[in-house]
């Protein structure tokens, strides 16, 4: 069974630990503690990884390395600030590489 968690700053998960999903917090700058995290997510069969935008702008090229895998899935989710536009613009390529045409 796949396990599902979160990544991000503590006011953005919190609501996440309610709803007995996994919750990892950390902070915008540390790049490598991101990416460890992720890494060890992966090998713990995590099938799906939640992270916040502003946390997954610095570490896009390790998550584009595991969008191109079945699992995990990994979607990016505005933070308790709101949206920067990159979960949704991510959604809009998908959708468009799949049909040819983006709908939304």
């Amino acid at each position: 069974m796949y396990k599902v968690g979160v990544i991000g700053d503590k006011d953005s998960i919190f609501s996440f630990k309610s709803l007995g999903i996994e919750t990892f917090s950390c902070e915008e700058g540390d790049i490598g503690e991101v990416t460890q995290l992720i890494k060890k997510m992966v090998a713990k069969n995590y099938g799906v990884i939640f992270i916040t935008e502003n946390i997954a702008q610095h570490v896009l090229d390790l998550i584009d390395r595991y969008q191109k895998c079945y699992l995990p899935v990994i979607v990016l989710i505005p933070n308790s600030q709101g949206s920067l536009g990159i979960g949704i613009s991510r959604i809009n390529e998908n959708v468009e590489k799949a049909i040819g045409i983006n709908i939304l």
